[in-house]
């Protein structure tokens, strides 16, 4: 017996914190997506709500209850002279990508983003996640940037790849 998947993607709610850690949780336990080796607290959700204060924050539920995924936008750096590009983050458990869902987080992440100024996305990206570079690549992003070897996690080198869209 299969059952339908109905998503909905709505802006975060203090009440979806320990779950938004879970789903990030995920991705540094088994993935070069979050550079962090270790896991982090519920408190750090904190830091992700202070960095995206002012920016979209959202969060996508599988069935009206579990978290699947989320994004936001945070300041590329706080110096008004760069108030223009912001860094865009995204998550989605493995189960649940290859649906459109990333696409329609970006293209509302993009809407708000023109509506606050904002003109110009980047994106820094593990060069061992090649999954997310080249969904970058197939939603208009390209190549900006690349710092070789500054990474290592469980063991293994890696560089990071900063890619940018302009949103104008």
């Amino acid at each position: 017996m299969c059952c339908h998947m109905a998503y909905q993607i709505r802006k975060f709610e203090d009440e979806d914190s320990v779950q938004v850690i879970d789903v990030f949780n995920h991705y540094i336990q088994n993935s070069f997506s979050a550079y962090s080796e270790e896991s982090i607290s519920y408190d750090a959700i904190n830091i992700f709500k202070e960095m995206t204060k002012g920016y979209p924050f959202y969060i996508i539920e599988a069935n009206l209850k579990k978290i699947v995924g989320f994004a936001f936008l945070r300041p590329y750096n706080r110096l008004e002279v760069f108030k223009r590009v912001a860094e865009a983050t995204y998550f989605i458990l493995p189960e649940h990508t290859r649906k459109g869902l990333g696409k329609k987080l970006l293209d509302m992440i993009i809407k708000d983003a023109r509506e606050i100024g904002i003109d110009s996305l980047l994106a820094s990206i593990s060069s061992l996640n090649e999954t997310s570079i080249q969904f970058h690549y197939q939603n208009g992003f390209h190549q900006c940037g690349h710092f070789k070897l500054i990474g290592k996690k469980f063991n293994q080198d890696f560089s990071m790849i900063w890619m940018q869209k302009f949103i104008v």
